[in-house]
């Protein structure tokens, strides 16, 4: 009797795939990550990659954990580099969460492995992983977990969810629909009201804005899964927001209104639009973003019944180079003057310096 052997497991191997084999790996790797979890954000997309190298000018990596033809894990990463302040590996900037998703530890640490000596390979001062959950790896040496991502479970309906609210919630947002604002929904041609919008706010909070040409890549790459919303008073922008429906999950990565309207309740107003445009298409989550747990904006989203979730953000190398974020003492004056200058200047001068932030 001949005993037939099996043939040996084809070895599990990463490859790096530079921005030029993207689109050839790009329905493979979007098919592994949708079917990764049951709910997927749509910032876990592969397309990102192409959306920040066309938008802001960064080379951008895939790192494919294959066997036999068949994918066991991806690890996005963009090369962020700036005349201020360094060169970056970032999974992945604009962002609020990314990192590796992977069928197992072994195929994670594979992975991780590999990044970090691309990291050291372009000389970066650090690799950056925007994780929700954390890698065990020896080369991940810091982890910061000072944020938390403020979630909220919907119903399925509007009015169900309307419900829920406090009473000063929804005053707030009767408030606002008092002062007859009229809501938008839209793509590109929402984007001029959107940036003027978006371009005095961070003004007035003394960040450097995106270039505009970030928001049309994103647009033209999720078309109907990303989308604008405008409110509008005498025909002027008065707050704006950039919503990106995932599976199962929507998110809201950008959200601006004019400050001087504050007392109008016109952000109370959007948010509402907001969520019941996330309840209107079927979502079961509503994903208000990163706060400093029990900062300002934690308990805004807290009144809307989000709830904080882990964000852990892991680092191979320099990782003293998270004094770059704003909340430093080091750059309240630099925060200070960028207050004053023209919304004119800082739409100049801004794309430029927040490009090379990781």
């Amino acid at each position: 009797m001949i005993r037939l052997m099996s043939p040996p497991a084809p070895e599990l191997a990463v490859v790096v795939h530079p921005r030029a084999a993207l689109a050839a790996r790009l329905p493979a790797l979007t098919d592994f990550v949708r079917r990764s979890a049951p709910v997927v954000p749509l910032g876990k997309h592969p397309a990102w990659l192409g959306v920040l190298n066309a938008g802001l000018g960064h080379e951008v990596f895939a790192l494919e954990a294959v066997s036999g033809g068949t994918t066991h894990g991806f690890l996005p990463l963009a090369h962020v580099s700036g005349p201020l302040f360094g060169r970056f590996l970032v999974s992945l900037p604009y962002l609020n969460s990314n990192g590796v998703v992977a069928a197992s530890a072994d195929v994670q640490a594979l992975l991780v492995s590999r990044a970090a000596t691309l990291a050291d390979e372009l000389n970066v001062r650090y690799l950056e992983l925007r994780q929700e959950a954390p890698v065990d790896h020896p080369d991940l040496t810091v982890e910061v977990t000072s944020k938390v991502h403020m979630r909220l479970a919907l119903p399925k309906t509007a009015d169900a969810l309307w419900k829920r609210f406090a009473p000063k919630v929804r005053n707030q947002v009767r408030k606002g629909e008092r002062h007859g604002f009229a809501v938008a929904w839209g793509g590109a041609e929402l984007l001029a009201d959107f940036y003027a919008v978006l371009t005095e706010n961070m003004r007035d909070l003394g960040t450097p804005v995106y270039g505009i040409g970030l928001f049309r890549e994103i647009l033209a790459a999720f078309p109907g899964a990303a989308e604008v919303c405008v409110l509008r008073t005498g025909g002027k922008p008065a707050a704006a927001a950039l919503l990106l429906h995932g599976w199962g999950t929507t998110e809201v990565p950008t959200a601006s209104a004019l400050k001087e309207l504050n007392p109008t309740c016109v952000n109370m107003l959007m948010y509402w639009q907001l969520l019941k445009r996330a309840v209107e298409r079927g979502q079961t989550e509503f994903d208000f973003g990163r706060s400093t747990a029990d900062g300002p904006t934690f308990r805004f989203k807290k009144q809307w019944g989000a709830e904080p979730r882990p964000a852990v953000w892991q680092y191979a190398g320099h990782a003293g180079g998270r004094e770059l974020h704003p909340d430093n003492p080091r750059y309240q004056r630099a925060i200070r003057v960028w207050q004053r200058l023209p919304v004119g200047v800082t739409k100049l001068l801004g794309p430029a310096i927040v490009r090379g932030i990781p």
